[in-house]
């Protein structure tokens, strides 16, 4: 099995993931936009140091060929999961007090 077949499911639910979290929010797509190209670009930068320090390898005969520096475009994928994923997850679970400072007289209030 190629990485590419490896990723694919698992790109195609984290975009569906995204998109029912951000379906209609400009700004969390635009967020998601400008966080991706950062991420995209520490992944071949960092990436390609590893595999240049021989930290690990990728099996040749798995890969579509295609690298950016010494990264193959596969390694892009995992990272791009993990952006959507967390972007997901951030809008569709419950915030648990996210943002609502309690004010002292609340707090004194409820004693």
């Amino acid at each position: 099995m190629s990485y590419a077949l490896l990723l694919t499911p698992l790109l195609v639910a984290a975009a569906i993931a995204a998109i029912v979290a951000l379906r209609r929010d400009r700004r969390g797509w635009a967020a998601l936009g400008i966080a991706a190209v950062v991420i995209m670009a520490l992944t071949v930068v960092f990436d390609s140091l590893m595999i240049a320090a021989d930290l690990f390898r990728f099996d040749d005969a798995l890969l579509l060929g295609v690298r950016l520096g010494l990264a193959p475009i596969e390694d892009l994928g995992y990272a791009l999961i993990a952006l959507l994923l967390v972007a997901a997850l951030w809008r569709l679970l419950p915030s648990r007090g996210r943002g609502v400072a309690a004010s002292p007289s609340a707090e004194a209030a409820d004693a």
